[in-house]
């Protein structure tokens, strides 16, 4: 095939893929669902899509829905294997099965609810299986094998078949219904008009209809391959998609906008072709299906396969520019990649393989070249030759697979020396050889000494050979017979500003040396790092690269975070960043060798570690689409409002306060790379700020005060691309205790106890004034009565040290009467005495004179005597004064006698026992004695004073 002729079938295939987009080179992602990720049956029969995004499938086991987190299951009644299901604008879903058939309607709650319309039909009427359903105009078409029942305004009525129906087929604005005996028959206007010349297919089961350009209908029966029918005529469709069928049995498909029919088959998986019959795509369980036979495919919104299998569900991302060679194509982690001599290369881990490289690309698997068997590190074309870095060497491939071993060391790569043309430089496990070109071909020439360190990756310009090694910048110096290095100088910074160095490369045919996204050129004149504006300015706004290298066509590929970015080249100084397409290879990029090999924009190969990625950069990446965030349900204890069944109105929600533990379910239906799709929210009136983004589809809060809330969600795709906000809006009310009645209930019990307490504090008020008034009249009263008392008090303290003055003064003068009256006393001893004296005196012996004289002196003393009254006028005194102490004393002693009495006044009066002696007339002696026996009726003991004892009483 001349060169020309390649690019006519390139331009041919890029114009159909950008209409229909689905490749024929390499493998779309493909994910398949076991009936154990669904709980359900094996088989599923239908398949269709709600306006939500939602995906439902009719089961042998029931209708499951999944939204792309969630699988859910609803069962027909008496009914559990369901063989259709078509859902209208209003997202009602109408499903068919076993001698039942209805729909499911969301109720107010969100929840689908079922309505069955066989009830309308008599029961004497057999229905059996509800094979297929339709949306025809203003009517919903029912299809078993007897009868095709309409619903229309809820109303039923039924259409029998002419003979037997097989099954019914909606092409466009036609429904067309197969009978066993009539052929086939268009539905319209209620009546069933027959197809002429279609009673050809009486002895086949047709299973698939398609419309064809000019009004021509495709016709795939179960076992006699695809036919076309125009106007009456029927002829074989002579293709490779017919060939295919006959083989294999058709069980029906479906088109991809009209440019691209997918054909399902019995016994090998799937075909996808061309309206012209050519196959761009086969898919089977050799390429990734779980199972070879596909009973339904469907076309979702953003135009993904979905298929329903004997066993299982698949997904088939055809929306991606990315498609895949992986394990199918028996390739393993790839490091490099090259088209030489019509033939794709490929060095991976376990050796080199090769696939014959034409377009269209044929479904060919790799084959692994001799010799090759072992770690291949890189595969490249020099000069018109095709050399491999192997662990096992420098191999030399030449177009009939022949390898030349130019050297047995393991190499990494090679690159062509500036200015010697006929010298290669290689780096291998020891440092550096260099190869050159002979007359026999090329050949090894020499070791370089001077660095022995492996080098898998290096850069070569005029003047130096430039490796980054063990985070050092190695400039290097050959010398002029290439078998050493006359200098090596490192440098661990690119400059005293810049610490580090991320990476060397060359672009535009100049090494770079980057780090943190700046880009250094070397300057020999200066040596030194200098910035260059223009190349950091293409990096400015990216993130922080790990390595960069330019791809044939000028496109600049970099790495960052384990994923892929190109800057497109779109002319001589401006590029284009693109970075969503390549998410999906996060992760499966081999560390420290980007792989990428740009054949032509719509060819471009990138080395995974899991296989080899295509990339038509031509091909729009719909998939890149903002995606849809769902807040799928929200439960409380007691109720669960389902949000996305039919069209979506999100309603302000009560929960009662003893419900305040509120479970959420999110869900965005982005099936691609559905496992990358994660999740961010934040609960308004709770949280402060939105969550770390996860793939975790569910959130719950507990115990939550009453209040207003709103739940805020946002999804993010394997793309990066996030969704608008999504809002739920929900209250939760207060308890009793805090409900507004209550709080209204408080206020007026606390009007009421506040009237209360005031009312009771006025009174207390008044009372207390009252008792206060009272209080200080009585205290006035009190103080009244106390200066009273104390006034009497005073008065009688008065008049008590009166008494007592008075008392001393009488105690004074008995003192003194006492005294004068001991001393009449003396003085009428003295005159006895003196009386005794004078009789003594013989007055015979006087003359008359004297002796009358002496008779008057002796009758003066003796009259003075017997008048003087002292001593009873003391007794009558002393009785008189202390008169109380004796009759206190005579009332605590009755047994005391009148001369104890005498004595113990004596004694109050502190008189001394010659006084008491004297007075009593008896010796002191007397006293002392009269004392003890005083003391002894008085009881008392020795310490205690008899003159004490007496002043107490």
């Amino acid at each position: 095939m001349t060169h020309l002729q390649l690019k006519i079938l390139a331009l041919i295939l890029f114009s159909t893929s950008l209409i229909g987009q689905v490749k024929n080179i390499g493998l779309p992602e493909i994910k398949n669902y076991k009936k154990t990720d669904y709980k359900g049956g094996t088989q599923n029969w239908n398949i269709d899509q709600d306006e939500n995004g939602n995906i439902y499938f009719a089961n042998n086991n029931g209708l499951f829905q999944f939204d792309g987190s969630t699988w859910r299951k609803y069962t027909l009644p008496n009914a559990p294997d369901t063989r259709a299901i078509k859902i209208d604008t209003n997202g009602t879903i109408f499903i068919g099965g076993y001698s039942e058939f209805g729909y499911y309607k969301p109720n107010q709650q969100g929840k689908l609810l079922y309505t069955s319309l066989s009830k309308k039909v008599s029961k004497k009427k057999v229905i059996d299986f509800i094979w297929k359903i339709h949306i025809y105009k203003d009517e919903v078409i029912f299809q078993s094998f007897a009868n095709i029942y309409i619903y229309k305004n809820n109303q039923l009525k039924i259409l029998e078949a002419p003979s037997r129906f097989q099954f019914s087929f909606q092409v466009k604005n036609h429904l067309y219904l197969q009978d066993v005996s009539t052929g086939l028959v268009e539905y319209k206007n209620g009546k069933l008009t027959p197809l002429p010349g279609t009673t050809f297919f009486n002895s086949s089961e047709i299973w698939g209809m398609f419309s064809l350009p000019d009004n021509q209908l495709l016709i795939a029966t179960l076992n006699k391959g695809l036919f076309v029918y125009n106007q009456g005529k029927i002829t074989t469709w002579n293709t490779d998609a017919n060939a295919f069928i006959k083989k294999n049995s058709s069980l029906g498909g479906v088109t991809i906008k009209d440019k691209f029919i997918v054909l399902n088959s019995v016994l090998n998986g799937i075909i996808i072709c061309d309206s012209n019959g050519k196959i761009i795509q086969h898919i089977n369980r050799k390429k990734g299906l779980q199972n070879n036979t596909v009973l339904t495919s469907f076309i979702d919104h953003k135009n993904n396969l979905w298929l329903g299998l004997d066993d299982g569900i698949a997904f088939i991302n055809e929306n991606s520019p990315i498609t895949y060679f992986g394990y199918n194509y028996d390739l393993s982690t790839v490091y490099a990649s090259i088209v030489f001599n019509g033939n794709l290369y490929v060095a991976t881990n376990q050796g080199v393989f090769f696939s014959k490289w034409h377009l269209p690309f044929r479904e060919e698997s790799f084959s692994l070249l001799e010799k090759t068997t072992g770690q291949a590190w890189n595969i490249q074309v020099i000069d018109g030759q095709l050399i491999c870095g192997n662990n096992n060497g420098a191999m030399l491939i030449n177009n009939d697979q022949s390898i030349k071993v130019l050297d047995t060391k393991g190499y990494f790569g090679f690159k062509k020396i500036p200015n010697k043309p006929n010298f290669i430089i290689g780096a291998n496990y020891n440092g550096f050889a260099i190869f050159e070109k002979t007359s026999k071909g090329l050949e090894y020439r020499n070791q370089i000494t001077g660095f022995e360190k492996p080098s898998s990756a290096f850069d070569i310009d005029d003047s130096y050979l430039w490796l980054k090694k063990d985070d050092v910048i190695y400039q290097m110096t050959l010398s002029d017979d290439l078998k050493k290095f006359d200098l090596i100088k490192t440098y661990p910074n690119i400059s005293k500003m810049t610490k580090g160095i991320g990476s060397i490369q060359t672009i535009n045919n100049t090494v770079y040396f980057q780090t943190n996204n700046v880009f250094y050129k070397y300057s020999q004149d200066q040596d030194l790092f200098y910035k260059d504006n223009r190349m950091s300015l293409l990096f400015k706004d990216l993130p922080k690269i790990y390595a960069t290298t330019q791809d044939a066509l000028g496109n600049i590929w970099y790495l960052f975070n384990e994923s892929l970015g190109v800057l497109a080249k779109q002319n001589a100084s401006q590029y284009k960043n693109i970075v969503t397409p390549f998410s999906n290879l996060t992760g499966n990029l081999v560390n420290n060798y980007l792989s990428v090999n740009a054949i032509d924009p719509q060819n471009i190969f990138i080395g995974q570690t899991n296989g080899l990625a295509h990339y038509n950069s031509k091909l729009p990446n719909n998939s890149s689409s903002k995606p849809i965030a769902f807040i799928r349900s929200i439960s409380f204890p007691g109720d669960t409002l389902v949000y996305g069944n039919g069209k979506t109105t999100y309603t302000k929600t009560k929960v009662p306060y003893t419900s305040n533990r509120v479970n959420f379910t999110f869900s965005s239906p982005s099936y691609e790379h559905i496992d990358n799709i994660e999740f961010s929210y934040q609960l308004e009136g709770f949280d402060d700020k939105w969550s770390n983004w996860s793939p975790i589809t569910i959130k719950e809060y507990t115990n939550l005060r009453e209040g207003h809330y709103t739940m805020n969600l946002k999804a993010r795709n394997s793309y990066g691309i996030q969704s608008d906000v999504k809002q739920v809006n929900f209250t939760i009310s207060p308890p009793w205790y805090r409900h507004f009645i209550a709080y209204f209930c408080y206020i007026l019990l606390i009007i009421a106890i506040t009237y209360f307490i005031r009312n009771r504090i006025q009174r207390k008020i008044r009372k207390n004034k009252y008792y206060e008034t009272v209080e200080l009249r009585r205290q006035y009263l009190e103080k009244e009565t106390q200066i009273q008392k104390a006034q009497f008090d005073l008065e009688k303290e008065i008049e008590r040290l009166k008494n007592d003055n008075l008392q001393t003064k009488i105690l004074s003068k008995d003192k003194e009467l006492v005294i004068n009256t001991l001393q009449v006393v003396k003085k009428n001893k003295v005159l006895n005495g003196i009386i005794h004296k004078l009789k003594e005196i013989n007055i015979e012996s006087l003359d008359d004179s004297t002796k009358f004289q002496f008779n008057k002196l002796n009758k003066s003393i003796v009259r003075e005597v017997n008048t003087d009254k002292s001593w009873k006028d003391l007794e009558k005194h002393i009785k008189n004064v202390h008169f109380d102490f004796l009759k206190r004393l005579k009332e605590k002693h009755p047994t005391i006698s009148p001369r104890e009495l005498d004595l113990s006044t004596y004694l109050l009066m502190n008189m001394s026992t010659k006084e008491i002696a004297e007075i009593m007339n008896i010796s002191n002696g007397g006293v002392e004695v009269a004392r003890y026996r005083l003391r002894k009726k008085f009881e008392l003991h020795k310490k205690e004073d008899l003159t004490g004892y007496l002043m107490s009483i």
